[in-house]
């Protein structure tokens, strides 16, 4: 049995480098979410960020800062984001199964309008993205799995 945790927003942009904004609910394809502009043939088609460094980085820039506002398409609560290491799977409900394929990313800096209203980035360092092995649907405070051993 692996390690669970919650969805807490899903998030989904039409542009990339940009914020996203949260529905209560997306589908996921054999590309990634439905609707949003990282989908595609790649190994990031979904991105995860944890809502304790969201938090975090909040308190100490000062700044208010929302679910989706780096990016991210799911904004995960209740697990260590370190545990995501490239190769984990991540299990959902109608038979969703991710794939960690990369921590962490090149910040693009000016030409991000993350970058632009946050003034830095915690993608680089926090952000883990997946590929869908196995698509399905997701809804806000669904229960992720994380399969393996620590």
């Amino acid at each position: 049995m692996g390690k669970k945790f919650t969805v807490f927003s899903l998030n989904v942009s039409p542009e990339k480098g940009t914020e996203k904004s949260p529905v209560d609910a997306v589908k996921v394809t054999s590309a990634g979410f439905e609707s949003d502009a990282h989908s595609g043939n790649w190994h990031r088609q979904i991105s995860l960020l944890d809502q304790e460094s969201v938090v975090d980085f909040a308190e100490r820039s000062g700044i208010a800062i929302n679910p989706g506002d780096f990016g991210e398409n799911i904004t995960t609560e209740g697990i260590d984001i370190t545990l995501l290491k490239p190769g984990r799977l991540i299990d959902g409900s109608d038979g969703l199964r991710l794939e960690v394929t990369q921590v962490g990313k090149e910040c693009h800096g000016d030409d991000c309008t993350i970058y632009q209203k946050v003034g830095k980035c915690i993608m680089p360092k926090r952000g883990v993205f997946c590929r869908v092995l196995s698509p399905g649907h997701l809804h806000r405070g669904d229960i992720l799995e994380l399969l393996g051993k620590e």
